[in-house]
């Protein structure tokens, strides 16, 4: 079957594929609590999700407080976001999608803010390892809305990038999708608020995955 719009499906991994917008929000404000510095809200902490580790901490704390908090910002980010990520599950609906995809032939990949080893064993735990033909991390090249992510997947894939769609729940995913060239899809259900999704001008915006594996079905 010939496929209409798109031949290779790039995901965003948190608050797209997994379940994890509320433990990363957590996280980072438990960082903050513990080096006694201003919690950020909820918000300000969803807003970085998708940025590279060491960035996000960065952009979280802002210019008032000294740079010389973001390394320890960033280890004890990391100490909480590991005694929680094993409780991480895959949103509903999501591996049956993406088996259907991979069925019907498309390149699947991966373009995300974790790191290689934060995402690899993500994978791992989520039983998901072959089921991208590539990923990118934000420890591997620039970070997200940087285009190089989409850049060097297509790359290695041997893809055009006019024939790619990014799919994220941030701002970041989209905006790197249009530096790139490639089509953006947001999905309702993670970080960012709709209202910013939408200044974005995605080609579709899908409440849940059902909604978004629908989409793919009958558009990509």
């Amino acid at each position: 079957m010939a496929r209409k719009q798109f031949d290779l499906i790039v995901f965003d991994w948190d608050g797209t594929l997994m379940d994890s917008t509320a433990t990363i929000v957590k996280s980072i404000q438990a960082a903050a609590r513990d080096l006694g510095l201003p919690i950020p809200s909820r918000e300000a902490a969803a807003h970085v999700i998708g940025l590279g580790l060491a960035e996000a901490m960065q952009v979280v704390l802002g210019p008032e407080v000294d740079p010389k908090y973001h390394p320890r910002m960033v280890e004890r980010y990391r100490y909480h976001y590991l005694t929680k990520d094993h409780e991480l599950t895959l949103f509903d609906g999501v591996r049956e999608m993406l088996q259907d995809l991979s069925q019907q032939g498309y390149f699947l990949a991966v373009a995300t803010g974790k790191s290689r080893v934060g995402l690899n064993r993500a994978l791992n735990a989520a039983g998901l390892l072959a089921t991208f033909d590539a990923t990118r991390c934000a420890d591997e090249t620039f970070s997200k809305p940087h285009p190089a992510m989409l850049q060097e997947l297509t790359r290695e894939l041997g893809q055009d990038l006019k024939r790619t769609v990014m799919i994220g729940d941030t701002t970041h995913d989209l905006m790197m999708a249009q530096n790139a060239g490639a089509a953006g899809i947001a999905v309702e259900y993670g970080a960012h608020p709709l209202d910013q999704l939408a200044a974005c001008s995605p080609l579709f915006s899908a409440k849940n995955v059902p909604e978004l594996h629908q989409w793919l079905g009958e558009h990509a």
